[in-house]
């Protein structure tokens, strides 16, 4: 009797544990990759001595720009005769990079601020050229004076004629490549700098194109660690304590919500837009995806672009009618309007070799070959799962739009026209293998350690119920036959009963 309750437990026992392993099994099949989310939330979360912020404040890479300057060849031609100008694209001229994050320093909020490093070395082995190259450029800092004086009073046009007369400034400048990237004296910029109120001046005494660049930058930056909140993760809050742009003309279009590149908020999907936030871009810049790529070999990744119409004009894109708080005219398609972020310079950013803009702007030069999506495309590939960056071509032009000035003489002949500087190519073309290798486990053991698990699972729940049922079965099956063998023949009679007394007449 004893034995037999012992018997009954344990085959409850068995069936109670075959049905909670089917039910985990079936939780783990549906909630395995929420669970899996949550892990890599907490483990991408910047906090100081993790692996993660390492990675983020040092980063294990090289990156390297490279720069191709547009070498104006018939200066004088163009000047005097109105011949089309012909420029020579020179380079590349690379310079490797190492990228460090400086004064780092943790908020209450779930966010941090830096100061960030860029030291850039030229290398002569991969250049197609040295920093010693002489160009003929357009003089930026003059054109920049006449064109944005077009519209004063007559007679400042013709008192900035003599001051250029006498300091014998002309439109174009010939310039090292070093001098042109890092900075030269300037007689413009002199002649301000002891001139102009102290509220009024320049940042600046030299002009190059990456003046004070090469180094750690004076601009706190402020971002989101993702301890507070993941979806901001990476995401950058304010920059010298300034949470918008005071740019444009309304909050969407002066966000600074973006990121610098290396991290994104995790679980990235094809529908997500990425946001790069450069200051030299001057505004958020919308990436969308592409396409699927393969990195490093094993490591999946998402490859995003800027859209066709991202520097579209206001009347094709009407999203961008906040970027043109002073027009129309507003900046043509293909082109965005920096002027704002520099000094009222009137500089335009483009894609190289005009890529994404009409093809006129580019046909009005002599040697610019076609944009190349290839060679000319900006584009970033990430890890969804993680949200980091794989590898990224930055790929901006700077062009300089120029306005006549019939008054002053030194340009008189210069027509409207928006001539093209130079072009760079900024970026990294893979990570290190020790964060790579840990990607590729990072999206390919989570699906196999699912499948792997939830069947396990399942298997041993229904072999435990299937166990327990046929015990229940046989046990069933013996009960009976022991009956049977007892002669049991009903629960109210036996052969061996006595009949009962029935009274007789």
């Amino acid at each position: 009797m004893f034995t037999n309750v012992i018997i009954t437990i344990f085959r409850g026992l068995v069936a109670a544990l075959a049905t909670l392993c089917i039910i985990f099994g079936v939780l783990v099949a549906i909630f395995f990759t929420s669970w899996f989310n949550l892990i890599i939330n907490s483990q991408v979360i910047l906090r100081d001595g993790t692996q993660t912020f390492g990675w983020w404040s040092k980063p294990p890479v090289t990156p390297m720009i490279k720069v191709y300057i547009y070498n104006v060849t018939n200066a004088d031609e163009f000047l005097t005769n109105g011949s089309k100008p012909i420029v020579d694209e020179l380079g590349p001229y690379v310079y490797t990079e190492k990228w460090e994050k400086k004064n780092i320093r943790f908020h209450d909020n779930g966010t941090l601020t830096f100061n960030q490093e860029k030291i850039y070395v030229f290398d002569e082995s991969l250049s197609a050229g040295f920093e010693e190259d002489v160009v003929v450029v357009p003089n930026i800092p003059m054109l920049s004076a006449t064109s944005q004086s077009k519209h004063a009073a007559k007679f400042l046009r013709l008192a900035m004629a003599s001051i250029m007369d006498i300091l014998k400034i002309k439109p174009f400048v010939e310039v090292s490549v070093g001098q042109l990237l890092w900075g030269y004296e300037d007689p413009l910029l002199k002649l301000a700098k002891d001139v102009v109120p102290k509220e009024q001046k320049l940042p600046y005494e030299e002009f190059g194109l990456m003046y004070n660049k090469n180094g750690t930058s004076k601009d706190n930056v402020t971002m989101f660690t993702g301890a507070s909140d993941i979806t901001k993760y990476g995401l950058v809050d304010r920059v010298n304590g300034i949470a918008k742009l005071p740019h444009y003309l309304n909050d969407e279009c002066n966000s600074l919500m973006g990121s610098d590149g290396s991290v994104f908020p995790p679980h990235i999907t094809k529908n997500t837009t990425l946001h790069i936030y450069d200051k030299d871009l001057c505004r958020l810049l919308p990436l969308k995806f592409e396409k699927e790529v393969t990195v490093a070999g094993n490591v999946p990744g998402y490859r995003f672009t800027p859209a066709d119409d991202v520097f579209a004009s206001p009347d094709v894109n009407p999203m961008n009618k906040c970027y043109c708080p002073h027009g129309p005219p507003c900046a043509p398609s293909g082109f965005f309007n920096v002027s704002l972020c520099q000094y009222d310079s009137p500089v335009l950013l483009s894609f190289p070799h005009f890529y994404m803009a009409n093809d006129s702007y580019r046909t009005a030069f002599e040697g610019i070959s076609p944009p190349d999506p290839e060679k000319h495309k900006f584009y970033m590939d990430v890890q969804p799962l993680m949200g980091a960056g794989l590898s990224a071509k930055g790929r901006i032009q700077i062009n300089l739009a120029v306005s006549q000035v019939t008054d002053i003489k030194q340009v008189a002949s210069f027509p409207d026209i928006i001539f093209p500087i130079i072009w760079f190519e900024d970026g990294i073309d893979s990570l290190p293998e020790e964060m790579t290798s840990l990607m590729a486990l990072a999206t390919s053991v989570p699906p196999v350690a699912r499948a792997v698990l939830t069947g396990i699972l399942l298997v041993i729940g229904l072999l435990m119920l299937v166990v327990a049922i046929w015990r229940l079965v046989r046990g069933a099956n013996r009960l009976s036959s022991l009956h049977l063998a007892t002669g049991h023949v009903g629960p109210l009679q036996t052969k061996d009963m006595p009949m009962a007394n029935v009274p007789r007449h």
